[in-house]
């Protein structure tokens, strides 16, 4: 447990709710394994307050925050600065003290990616598939965009969300290989082989028994799937993967990478393997996902 001194550093999450959060338990634990004197807590922000609360957080001394639903965008006008793809993706989740104010930094896509990495699933050269069209989908046809899938098909129920993120994430990249489609049409996706990725709430804790496509043909194209929900830690989703002899992931991972990616970028060092292992078996407790 960290001594709360008058040279400890805080650092934050910012959102509404905030209170389930187990960001705590993945910085909290991270400043006790790297030896930091750092603290780590949730502020409950209401819509329309955000300004006021990132220029309190600077004038506090606070070192860093996390961002979560639903401030990802609105925190962007209250940034110093922004990394250009994190601007692209138009969502922030991370900010990290510069001279006069914050910059902000997406590292949901790099929680994924580290993910990905760490499971050995290789995006450059593959074919993906994103299953909905929202804030987390977006950033992740970015990250697959630019570690240079083949081809990502974005489906969901309102095409017109697939198309903005398609038309956003093709133009940046200068080139065509995302392509929107309307959930119902899947069938018409040619051959198989792919990295699915399930960015929907549908599957969450408590509605365990819900997939968003429930065809079986539909998962016979899958090679991988990767569901970004971890509660519960097997979603229906994944079961329908795993029924065709095919490996799936959950979103535990991810939610630990960003973290650490988010951690890594606060206090300029880099958490050991073995650090982020005995983490992520701490938020197997905590999210009641060890089986």
């Amino acid at each position: 447990m960290t001594e709360i001194k008058g040279t400890t550093r805080v650092c934050g999450l910012i959102g509404n709710p905030v209170g389930h959060s187990v960001s705590p338990a993945i910085h909290n634990n991270l400043a006790r394994l790297t030896e930091r004197n750092l603290v780590y807590t949730t502020f409950k922000v209401e819509k329309g307050d955000v300004a006021t609360a990132v220029k309190g957080a600077y004038s506090l001394n606070i070192l860093g925050l996390n961002v979560t639903v639903p401030h990802k965008s609105e925190v962007i006008d209250s940034l110093v600065d922004i990394d250009p793809l994190a601007k692209a993706i138009g969502a922030v989740n991370t900010l990290v003290r510069v001279e006069g104010g914050y910059k902000g930094y997406n590292t949901d896509i790099l929680g994924l990616a580290r993910e990905l990495e760490d499971e050995g699933i290789e995006l450059a050269s593959s074919e993906v598939i994103i299953l909905g069209a929202g804030g987390a989908a977006r950033a992740i046809t970015f990250l697959c965009a630019g570690r240079k899938a083949k081809r990502v098909y974005i489906l969901n129920r309102t095409v017109d969300k697939a198309q903005n993120i398609a038309n956003a994430v093709n133009e940046y990249f200068h080139n065509e290989c995302v392509i929107p489609m309307n959930i119902n049409d899947y069938e018409s996706i040619p051959g198989g082989g792919y990295i699915v990725i399930q960015t929907t709430s549908v599957g969450l804790y408590p509605n365990n028994d819900e997939a968003v496509i429930e065809d079986e043909a539909f998962y016979r194209k899958v090679a991988v799937g990767v569901d970004i929900i971890y509660n519960p830690a097997q979603t229906r989703f994944m079961r329908l993967v795993k029924a065709q002899g095919k490996k799936a992931y959950n979103g535990l991972k991810m939610l630990l990478y960003q973290g650490i990616s988010a951690y890594e970028l606060w206090n300029e060092c880099t958490v050991s393997r073995q650090d982020a292992e005995e983490v992520y078996n701490i938020l197997l407790k905590e999210t009641g996902t060890d089986e």
